[in-house]
């Protein structure tokens, strides 16, 4: 349970860094700031969309996996393991050599959301949230990672609920940070926007070269297990 732990929590954390997300709760803070109005509801409401639905989409695909198997008697072999990890690391290689750019404006629908009521931006987040939960890599890793684990924790629902909470930290920080009037907290504030927006991307391909090239590694170390 430790390792499956630990990498979970990293996982999570590479899923924290989504420059739409960053650039969608900056946009609602400015906007706000130009209208003299409390950025807390409408990005607290965006960042609750885009949570509520990456939660219910993860608890659905383990109870799906789960049905899954009671009907279907599915074993894992060591053969179905590392093919698994070659198709997966090969995968994340690939993906690695696509670049992610790094745009920190807002779309113009999210823009044009924050003008209206901020419980219109809850739509917003579901939008975002609907879009980005299937297409994750880390997320639907983290996901393999726990449908495969043997036996499976009596809390994973609790466990998928905090991964999504630790992949929405930056947003969290960046609307606490905007709620104070300091200029040491504003200074803050444009620091890690700057930091997740330029460095985020590449991060990102990083971590899926090594992982990549980790997981086919691994597989051939095993070679023998593939056949």
């Amino acid at each position: 349970m430790g390792p499956l732990a630990v990498a979970l929590a990293g996982l999570a954390l590479l899923d924290s860094l989504n420059v739409l997300n960053v650039g969608v709760v900056s946009a609602i803070i400015y906007d706000s700031r130009l209208n003299r109005r409390s950025p807390v509801p409408g990005s607290l409401t965006f960042i609750t969309g885009v949570f509520a639905v990456t939660t219910i989409f993860g608890i659905l695909i383990l109870l799906g996996l789960n049905l899954l198997t009671d009907f279907v008697d599915v074993r894992i072999t060591p053969a179905i393991r590392y093919w698994g990890g070659l198709l997966v690391g090969a995968v994340l290689i690939v993906l690695a050599y696509f670049p992610l750019t790094a745009q920190s404006p807002a779309p113009g629908w999210a823009m044009a959301a924050t003008r209206q009521r901020p419980w219109l931006l809850g739509f917003v987040g579901i939008a975002v949230g609907s879009g980005q939960a299937p297409t994750a890599v880390p997320y639907l890793t983290g996901l393999a990672m726990l449908s495969a684990f043997h036996p499976r924790p009596s809390i994973w629902p609790l466990i998928v609920i905090v991964y999504c909470a630790v992949a929405l930290w930056p947003l969290l920080v960046i609307l606490a940070l905007a709620t104070r009037k300091t200029a040491r907290a504003k200074r803050i504030q444009r620091w890690l926007v700057r930091s997740l927006t330029r460095y985020g991307p590449i991060t990102v391909r990083i971590m899926f070269l090594c992982v990549g090239v980790g997981l086919v590694v691994d597989a051939l170390l095993h070679y023998s297990a593939l056949w």
